[in-house]
């Protein structure tokens, strides 16, 4: 089968791959089957975009990925406005849901890394009750501080000796952006696709906003209101902000390019 990595289109200088639901899915389920090489992929909304404006190595994290899903509508909403009309939103949360429920009757295996302890071992759970069957092979919640040398070198081998086909990552962007760039070589024959807070989501640690709000572009609001502490700083300056750039990048004004040998040139 054909590896052929989705088109990625130029949005503030990072390749977002032009791609649907069912598109992400596939690519992600073919990946899978001819398990040719370990990949990662990028969910990413209008803060991981802003991240990557302030920070070039966060930046080259997401164009190193074999492909990055317009996660959030503003995302979307930029993809439409430079002519991809078709792309839609591959929300972390439903993607997850998704790949589990269709890999029941794969079999394909599960390791989940991420989240507070306890976490990871309660969304195992919910998920096994929701899909019955469902192969999930490992859990590990890691510190929040930084691992150590020796104490990374035994979750991988911890992974490895799971065999695990996806390794899904619940950490913080651009946390689990960087943990996958960083162990894209140190994993075998894998599949990791970061989703953030789709762990405390699926395992009923935080309440998702509603759907007319995720249609409408106004999930950050329905956040921001349970968490106005540690989410003004990302949505409220970023907002304005991403759009007036994309506004001058579709004048012609800024470009930045993608610099990377994976991505389409656009």
């Amino acid at each position: 089968m054909s590896t052929q990595l989705p088109e990625k289109v130029n949005v503030l200088g990072v390749g977002i791959s032009a791609v649907t639901m069912e598109t992400a899915i596939q690519t992600i389920e073919r990946w899978i089957q001819t398990k040719d090489e370990t990949r990662y992929v990028c969910v990413t909304e209008l803060h991981g975009l802003m991240e990557s404006q302030r920070h070039e190595s966060i930046r080259l994290v997401y164009n190193r990925a074999d492909m990055v899903v317009p996660d959030g509508m503003a995302v979307v909403w930029a993809m439409h406005w430079l002519g991809y009309k078709w792309v839609e939103r591959v929300y972390g949360p439903d993607l997850m849901m998704a790949l589990c429920e269709r890999s029941v009757k794969t079999g394909c295996r599960h390791f989940l890394y991420g989240g507070a302890p306890g976490v990871p071992e309660l969304l195992a759970h919910r998920l096994r009750n929701r899909f019955p069957g469902l192969n999930i092979v490992g859990t590990y919640s890691p510190p929040f501080r930084p691992l150590t040398p020796q104490e990374d070198a035994e979750v991988v081998a911890m992974i490895h000796q799971a065999r695990p086909d996806i390794v899904w990552i619940g950490l913080s962007t651009p946390k689990q952006e960087q943990w996958m760039a960083e162990h894209a070589d140190r994993l075998q024959n894998v599949v990791m696709i970061g989703v953030g807070a789709a762990f405390d989501f699926h395992a009923g640690i935080k309440r998702r906003a509603p759907r007319w709000m995720q249609k409408r572009g106004l999930e950050w609001f329905f956040r921001l209101m349970q968490e106005p502490r540690r989410l003004w700083k990302r949505y409220l300056p970023n907002i304005p902000l991403f759009f007036w750039l994309l506004a001058l990048q579709k004048m012609g004004i800024r470009y930045i390019p993608l610099h990377d040998e994976q991505a389409k040139e656009v």
